[in-house]
């Protein structure tokens, strides 16, 4: 019975805290593969608080996109929000969003990693640099 009343003042206060911010806004992310613009299922969005200097704060809330690359979050509070997005075999997104209205739409586009250059793997494109040869060689023949 104390755990039953122990959650249920959580859940209260979290209540009131959501209640006492005056504008809450309706968060709808849609998650898009950028080499065909399909649907990026099961992609984590994760969302983080900023505060006026533009650190994390602590906490957060990670969902998790539908079939149709959709995940959404109402009771989004307005102010800056860190948006990071995470799927597998794809780069991580990461960016920072002003939540101002009443509903905001954010859709991320998902890249797959880019080859990393190596110095030992033959690259057509790049010319090796020729050493200059000294055009000023001292003849063999005296001058007349």
């Amino acid at each position: 019975m104390k755990r039953f009343s122990y959650l249920a003042g959580i859940f209260l206060l979290l209540t009131a805290a959501a209640w006492a911010q005056d504008e809450l806004s309706l968060v709808t992310f849609t998650v898009l593969k950028d080499h065909n613009g399909k649907p990026l299922r099961n992609a984590a969005v994760v969302l983080h608080p900023v505060d006026e200097k533009g650190k994390q704060e602590r906490g957060g809330l990670e969902l998790k996109t539908d079939a149709d690359g959709k995940t959404s979050f109402d009771g989004v509070p307005y102010g800056k929000l860190r948006i990071q997005v995470l799927a597998p075999g794809y780069q991580t997104f990461g960016e920072d969003y002003s939540i101002d209205n009443p509903t905001k739409d954010i859709v991320v586009r998902m890249k797959r990693p880019a080859q990393q250059y190596s110095i030992y793997e033959d690259h057509p494109d790049h010319k090796p640099q020729d050493k200059k040869e000294d055009d000023s060689k001292p003849d063999d023949k005296p001058k007349q």
